[in-house]
Protein backbone atom coordinates (compact mmCIF):
# COMPACT_ATOMS: atom_id res chain seq x y z
CA UNK A 1 0.00 0.00 0.00
CA UNK A 2 1.51 3.15 -0.99
CA UNK A 3 2.03 6.33 1.59
CA UNK A 4 2.55 9.95 1.22
CA UNK A 5 5.64 11.96 2.58
CA UNK A 6 5.72 13.15 5.37
CA UNK A 7 6.29 17.09 3.93
CA UNK A 8 7.79 18.87 7.24
CA UNK A 9 9.13 21.32 5.05
CA UNK A 10 6.99 20.58 1.98
CA UNK A 11 6.22 24.19 0.45
CA UNK A 12 2.32 24.83 -1.21
CA UNK A 13 1.83 27.21 -4.11
CA UNK A 14 -2.06 29.60 -3.00
CA UNK A 15 -4.65 29.23 -5.27
CA UNK A 16 -5.83 32.77 -5.21
CA UNK A 17 -1.99 34.47 -4.94
CA UNK A 18 0.46 32.50 -5.89
CA UNK A 19 2.47 33.03 -3.19
CA UNK A 20 4.22 30.07 -1.44
CA UNK A 21 3.23 29.12 2.46
CA UNK A 22 4.39 25.52 4.29
CA UNK A 23 2.06 23.28 2.93
CA UNK A 24 0.73 22.31 6.59
CA UNK A 25 -0.38 26.10 7.37
CA UNK A 26 -2.42 26.28 4.20
CA UNK A 27 -6.27 25.75 4.71
CA UNK A 28 -8.76 24.22 2.04
CA UNK A 29 -11.98 27.31 1.90
CA UNK A 30 -15.25 26.39 1.15
CA UNK A 31 -14.72 26.37 -2.69
CA UNK A 32 -12.13 23.69 -2.46
CA UNK A 33 -9.30 26.37 -3.28
CA UNK A 34 -5.98 25.77 -1.08
CA UNK A 35 -4.89 29.16 0.61
CA UNK A 36 -2.61 30.54 2.92
CA UNK A 37 -3.57 31.49 6.21
CA UNK A 38 -3.67 35.02 5.83
CA UNK A 39 -6.15 34.36 2.93
CA UNK A 40 -8.75 32.72 3.78
CA UNK A 41 -11.95 33.59 4.56
CA UNK A 42 -14.85 31.73 5.28
CA UNK A 43 -18.25 31.20 3.55
CA UNK A 44 -20.69 33.82 3.82
CA UNK A 45 -23.79 33.35 5.12
CA UNK A 46 -25.50 34.83 2.31
CA UNK A 47 -24.03 31.90 0.13
CA UNK A 48 -26.35 29.19 2.27
CA UNK A 49 -29.70 28.73 0.92
CA UNK A 50 -32.43 29.16 3.14
CA UNK A 51 -35.09 26.97 4.37
CA UNK A 52 -37.58 26.25 2.32
CA UNK A 53 -40.74 27.77 3.94
CA UNK A 54 -44.16 26.08 2.66
CA UNK A 55 -46.54 29.42 2.17
CA UNK A 56 -49.68 28.21 0.20
CA UNK A 57 -51.73 30.36 -1.20
CA UNK A 58 -54.60 28.01 -2.75
CA UNK A 59 -57.43 27.61 -0.23
CA UNK A 60 -58.57 23.63 -0.46
CA UNK A 61 -62.52 23.70 -1.49
CA UNK A 62 -63.03 27.78 -1.41
CA UNK A 63 -66.26 29.33 -1.76
CA UNK A 64 -66.92 32.12 -3.79
CA UNK A 65 -68.44 35.34 -2.33
CA UNK A 66 -71.92 35.30 -3.82
CA UNK A 67 -72.52 38.57 -1.50
CA UNK A 68 -70.46 41.13 -4.41
CA UNK A 69 -72.54 42.94 -6.79
CA UNK A 70 -71.31 42.74 -9.90
CA UNK A 71 -71.35 46.10 -12.58
CA UNK A 72 -70.76 45.56 -16.52
CA UNK A 73 -70.03 48.91 -18.24
CA UNK A 74 -68.85 49.55 -21.81
CA UNK A 75 -68.15 52.95 -23.48
CA UNK A 76 -70.35 52.96 -27.01
CA UNK A 77 -68.14 54.36 -30.05
CA UNK A 78 -69.99 56.93 -31.83
CA UNK A 79 -72.46 57.86 -29.33
CA UNK A 80 -76.01 56.64 -27.69
CA UNK A 81 -77.64 56.43 -31.26
CA UNK A 82 -76.21 52.72 -31.93
CA UNK A 83 -78.79 50.48 -34.01
CA UNK A 84 -77.57 47.31 -34.58
CA UNK A 85 -79.25 44.48 -37.57
CA UNK A 86 -78.59 40.95 -37.52
CA UNK A 87 -79.58 38.28 -39.51
CA UNK A 88 -78.43 34.77 -40.67
CA UNK A 89 -75.11 34.33 -42.21
CA UNK A 90 -75.13 37.87 -42.55
CA UNK A 91 -74.23 40.79 -40.33
CA UNK A 92 -74.30 44.68 -40.69
CA UNK A 93 -73.86 47.16 -38.67
CA UNK A 94 -75.63 50.71 -38.79
CA UNK A 95 -74.39 53.43 -36.48
CA UNK A 96 -75.64 57.23 -37.38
Amino acid sequence: MARFAAGKKAYGISDRSGFRYRLRDMKREWNGSLVGPDEYETKHPQLTPTKKINDPQALRNPRPDTHVDTYFSFKPVGGLNLEMTTGVGKVTVTTS
